[in-house]
């Protein structure tokens, strides 16, 4: 029988070891995968599927029989941020980097946001997201001023909180501010990063909203959807790729949520594609330098993608990679240059 539904799921950040270049991006020695596993993960149907058969992965024990093909991805773009990542698994190689501020964004750009949106601005350089609310959450609900922030990725994230700026506001400035990064100061995406609660308990909610930019030109979503195939996009895609080529989107709160919405996508008749990315993976431990929540998050995916497998029919293809590291056992908070599965 012939393939008719392929599901691909991206476990952003679950990187298995440094390329030859991590040198060049301060990640040598990085090994998301590793540090996971050093911190208690358990993975039995990965490694049934063959993760830990892969040429140089460095961790983990092989298996006699592996279930599923496999093999080492090195990225050929130049970057390590979840733009670059996703927009080369759809087939567009990123030869010059996009833009970072290191040094916080221009004064040109912090002016012509400000007149946008009527608001002054706090913060202006690299930070964590919850050390950003922590140390400028309180002066932001004293002044109304919005707080703007970046990272080592291609980001211009906005944080304020929901009881100043209402959801939707806050949207409408990412939106001006989408238009406004153009030219040399296209960064890869603006970020809605909504948060609520009491000084000093500051936390962020789950409106997070990215507006990417659009890609440069046609991946396989776009080919797929012209030859009237369906693509389905499931949590973080419809952002990164800017809606384009997507047939469906739905929107996740979680890794649990998205595998729910899997499994509920696996139970329909489609023929095309079924395109999932896992963000907790990223967001809730790799850039939270927390290792063992990192590994138990790998192990509650290993458990529902046996759940998933259960699903599959003959018509059926299963992908499973990454889209770059960050692995949380280094002291750097950032996404690491590694190599990707799949299994």
């Amino acid at each position: 029988m012939k393939t008719e539904r392929v599901f691909l799921i991206v476990m952003d950040s679950v990187g298995i070891g440094a390329m030859p270049d991590a040198v060049d991006y301060g990640d040598v020695g990085s090994n998301t995968l590793a540090a996971a596993l050093a911190a208690g993960a358990e993975l039995p149907v990965l490694k049934r599927l063959g993760l830990f058969n892969i040429e140089g992965i460095g961790c983990g024990e092989k298996t006699l029989h592996p279930m599923g093909a496999f093999a080492r991805l090195a990225e050929s773009s130049v970057g390590k941020d979840t733009t670059t990542g996703h927009w080369e698994i759809g087939g567009i190689i990123s030869k010059i980097p996009l833009p970072t501020y290191p040094d916080g964004f221009p004064d040109e750009i912090i002016e012509a946001f400000k007149k946008l949106t009527g608001h002054g601005m706090l913060c202006n350089k690299p930070y964590s997201g919850t050390d950003v609310i922590r140390d400028y959450g309180r002066r932001h609900m004293e002044s109304g001023d919005l707080i703007v922030y970046t990272s080592a990725d291609s980001v211009f994230q906005v944080a304020a909180h929901e009881a100043v700026v209402p959801l939707q506001e806050l949207y409408r400035y990412c939106e001006q501010a989408r238009a406004l990064l153009s030219g040399v100061y296209s960064v890869g995406r603006v970020i809605a990063r909504p948060f609520a609660g009491e000084y000093p308990d500051f936390k962020r909610t789950s409106g997070r909203h990215d507006y990417s930019l659009p890609p440069t030109k046609n991946t396989m979503l776009d080919t797929l959807s012209g030859a009237s195939f369906e693509v389905i996009g499931i949590g973080k895609i419809g952002d990164i790729f800017a809606g384009r080529g997507l047939t469906q989107s739905y929107r996740t709160v979680s890794n649990e949520d998205g595998m729910d919405q899997l499994l509920k996508i696996a139970k329909t008749d489609f023929t095309g594609l079924c395109f999932i990315n896992l963000v907790d993976f990223d967001m809730a431990y790799g850039h939270r330098n927390d290792p063992f929540g990192y590994a138990a998050a790998l192990g509650r995916f290993d458990l529902r993608l046996a759940e998933f497998l259960g699903q599959l029919e003959k018509r059926d293809l299963l992908m499973i990679t990454a889209d770059h590291g960050c692995d949380p056992s280094t002291p750097s908070t950032d996404h690491s240059r590694e190599y990707v599965p799949p299994p």
